[in-house]
């Protein structure tokens, strides 16, 4: 089962209003959504999230998020190959889902599956 590639990338920061405007400057757009929680910009296809002290994650570095079809899949694909779950599906919102597992090395990959 292929993916559809990486279209959003997550960053944790500990202090959001001056992350904010560090990746406005770059990316040379204002946020397309804005809270307290997550600060999220869409640039030429790709998806830059900013998330205070690393979110309910918990985060410590920028997380890619490869988007699939169908995620349940996707997880049984990965894990069967031996990446191990770390934060399984769930949704955050409008019927997105997301999850994240580890690779042998520990490296954190992202899915997102948009319903």
């Amino acid at each position: 089962m292929t993916t559809q590639g990486i279209k959003t990338v997550l960053h944790p920061v500990s202090d959001l209003t001056t992350a904010k405007a560090v990746y406005a400057a770059l990316l040379g757009i204002q946020p397309q959504t804005d809270s307290p929680y997550y600060v999220g910009f869409d640039a030429e296809g790709q998806h830059i999230g900013l998330v205070p002290d690393g979110g309910p994650q918990g985060m410590t570095s920028p997380v890619a998020y490869w988007h699939v079809e169908d995620i349940e899949a996707k997880l049984a694909e990965v894990t069967a190959a031996g990446a191990t779950v770390k934060e399984a599906a769930h949704e955050v919102g409008g019927g997105r889902l997301v999850a994240t597992v580890t690779d042998p090395d520990g490296n954190v990959l992202g899915l997102i599956q948009d319903r």
